[in-house]
């Protein structure tokens, strides 16, 4: 945090529009098909196209959410909630010394915890492409890899969904925790979009949700999905030996 940051003696409460809609829609969504793919791989083979249509969405929207982490309105960029070791530290102490310094966006801390959940929710779509229960189901991408790297990549699927779990349940545990100790209504600003309290000075309301941005990328995005999925090699059939 630089000077500008800072909060003076007699900063005002304020409420500002922080979260925009295309951050909002996609936070709700990835939630929402997270756990269809959760309910349909528990439910079995019957419901496995369900799971592989969801994966694709969340494939989707990680891509999404990436690129809009460069190009869309400040608190959405990872520019504006990624910081060095000194202010991971700092934030974490502050915890422990009385009530941590308020941020618009995300605090440094929950900057990186996000990073690792968009970071483990790419690796287990993409891994999903690749992954075959060898019976009913298979990855659209199966047939571009060999079957040693494919059982390879269906392990990381199946490891990589635990540490998702434990990701999530670190979050929910971050919400309560900013709700009961710090007073922050985070789930409630991720619904409207709008945060309260004693913010710096030099953090302010977004104007703009830049949905013809948004709408521009989710097409492009949408489209290279559909490609991906479509110019996807046959894979190669399954060989039994009855000798």
């Amino acid at each position: 945090m630089n000077d500008s940051d800072e909060i003076g003696p007699e900063e005002p409460e304020r409420d500002l529009q922080v979260w925009d809609l295309p951050v909002r829609v996609v936070h709700w969504l990835l939630a929402l098909a997270i756990f269809g793919c959760w309910l349909t791989e528990t439910l079995g083979v019957a419901w496995m196209q369900w799971h592989m249509r969801l994966g694709y969405l969340v494939l989707g929207l990680a891509v999404f959410r990436i690129f809009w982490g460069f190009i869309g309105p400040r608190y959405a960029r990872f520019s504006d909630f990624l910081h060095g070791p000194r202010a991971v530290f700092d934030y974490a102490r502050s915890w422990t010394t009385g009530a941590p310094p308020a941020h618009a966006g995300h605090n440094p801390l929950a900057g990186w915890a996000i990073m690792a959940m968009l970071a483990c929710i790419l690796v287990q779509a993409v891994t999903g492409l690749f992954h075959t229960d060898d019976i009913l189901t298979t990855g659209p991408l199966r047939g571009a890899v060999s079957s040693d790297l494919a059982d390879r990549l269906g392990g990381v699927h199946a490891a990589n969904a635990e540490l998702l779990w434990i990701l999530i349940g670190l979050h929910f545990a971050a919400l309560l925790v900013h709700r009961y100790i710090a007073g922050e209504r985070l789930v409630g600003a991720m619904w409207t979009g709008r945060k309260a309290g004693v913010f710096p000075s030099g953090q302010d309301g977004i104007a703009s949700s830049r949905l013809w941005l948004a709408l521009g990328l989710a097409a492009g995005v949408t489209l290279g999905v559909w490609l991906l999925l479509a110019l996807a090699p046959d894979p190669a059939p399954a060989s039994f030996d009855f000798s």
